[in-house]
């Protein structure tokens, strides 16, 4: 799809009624506005809602005896969520468990593969990133004694929205013991090579993970193929899970034996862990990194969720996925011209994530009026309006109708009217 298509509602429609994903539209509880905030928290699913209601019903039912029988025993639920999401990473079952949260599981990671030695002392980051991964970070640095000013580098951008490649690897010295970077950026939404980087660190004796919150349920992957040490990521976003929900993490299977930085009891082999010893036994396999009990209300909904991702390949949505923001973008290129919009994400493919980043002078006004419009975007300070069509549930023609209502809203100055502050949660 490019400018030479036609950017009409008919070919939108068109779009839509050749779309093979369309029936999954109707699994979702789908809201009076037109949603494109899937990339901050994904839409409610049927299905999401009824393995919920199924696991109040095993413990109305069975009591603590749901632990070990049932549909789904719960002493088992995170290993059996980390298989079904072993797919959308590119990984192998035993590589993935879902527990914790992003920041607990950064923490997690970050004390079992962040060990300071001689001159190796430094964290490859960049200055892009999300705050929680750099807080995360620099909490670990100074439970080593270690000052962050000096040991947390971070990787400038050219231009303020992309980190090129090249700077990441150039930063790759011999003072470096760790590399900690997004899949894809938060705000911009570019995509990083992590094939290319992965090979680099490895090609200089460095570990390497990644943050894949914005990515993970829109972008396929290939860890295990790529050799990453480890990654991360939340599953409220594009996985649909619910606010809140329990994040996920994976560990390369080569790391397998390496003892967890924070241990718990959950940390233990299954078949071990009621031993009540004083000496843990950990799992051979990503369980190992888990700490204390799965939070069974927070799991359960992914449950459903991940029943759509095992029926419609990452590749599907992916491609999916790219029409629909290529088809988005052409429209601002033309509907929105002269308006001061800025198209800030990458626009190549191979570089581009899930969302659309807009820049524009009055970004907080414009997203107050698209809502009062009946379009739920979202803020990144300090000028962006992202944009998220979801593969799932998105139609063309919901694309093409929010980028027409926003035309309205800067042909008749709508935003003026709005106070130019943000909300507290953006």
């Amino acid at each position: 799809m490019s400018q030479s298509s036609p950017l009409t509602k008919a070919y939108a429609q068109q779009l839509d009624a050749q779309d093979e994903l369309a029936s999954y539209r109707e699994e979702f509880y789908l809201l009076p506005s037109l949603y494109l905030d899937g990339n901050s928290l994904g839409l409610m699913s049927k299905r999401a809602e009824k393995s919920v209601m199924d696991l109040m019903q095993s413990w109305k039912e069975l009591g603590v005896e749901g632990w070990t029988t049932g549909n789904q025993p719960w002493f088992f639920f995170s290993e059996k969520l980390g298989e079904m999401s072993a797919a959308l990473v590119g990984a192998s079952p035993e590589e993935v468990i879902v527990t914790g949260s992003t920041t607990i599981n950064l923490h997690q990671l970050a004390a079992t593969f962040y060990h300071p030695v001689g001159k190796r002392t430094k964290v490859i980051a960049t200055e892009l990133d999300f705050p929680t991964d750099i807080y995360a970070l620099q909490s670990q640095m100074k439970l080593h004694g270690l000052d962050p000013e000096e040991h947390l580098v971070r990787v400038a951008s050219r231009d303020g929205r992309l980190i090129e490649e090249e700077d990441i690897i150039d930063a790759m010295t011999d003072e470096v013991a760790l590399v900690v970077l997004p899949t894809v950026l938060y705000r911009s939404g570019q995509l990083l090579d992590i094939e290319r980087l992965t090979a680099a660190a490895h090609e200089r004796g460095i570990l390497i993970g990644f943050d894949g919150c914005h990515s993970v349920g829109a972008i396929p992957h290939s860890f295990s193929k790529w050799g990453v040490d480890f990654a991360y990521w939340c599953n409220y976003k594009y996985v649909n899970a619910g606010p809140g929900s329990v994040g996920s993490l994976y560990v390369n299977r080569k790391h397998f034996g390496r003892a967890p930085g924070l241990a718990g009891w959950f940390s233990s082999k299954k078949d071990k862990q009621f031993d009540m010893e004083h000496t843990l036994d950990a799992c051979e396999s990503a369980g190992a990194y888990q700490i204390g009990t799965p939070h069974m209300l927070s799991l359960a909904p992914l449950l459903g969720s991940l029943e759509m991702f095992q029926e419609v390949s990452m590749e599907k949505l992916r491609t999916k996925s790219l029409a629909l923001t290529r088809f988005m973008m052409d429209l601002i290129e033309v509907e929105l011209a002269d308006m001061g919009f800025t198209i800030a994400n990458p626009q190549q493919d191979d570089r581009r994530g899930g969302h659309v980043s807009l820049e524009h002078d009055e970004a907080i006004r414009i997203c107050k009026a698209l809502k009062d419009a009946g379009i739920i975007p979202d803020f990144r300070a300090p000028n962006i309006i992202r944009l998220a069509p979801v593969a799932f549930y998105t139609t063309y023609t919901e694309v093409w109708e929010s980028i027409q209502i926003l035309k309205t809203i800067m042909q008749e100055k709508n935003y003026e009217k709005f106070e130019n502050k943000r909300e507290v949660v953006a």
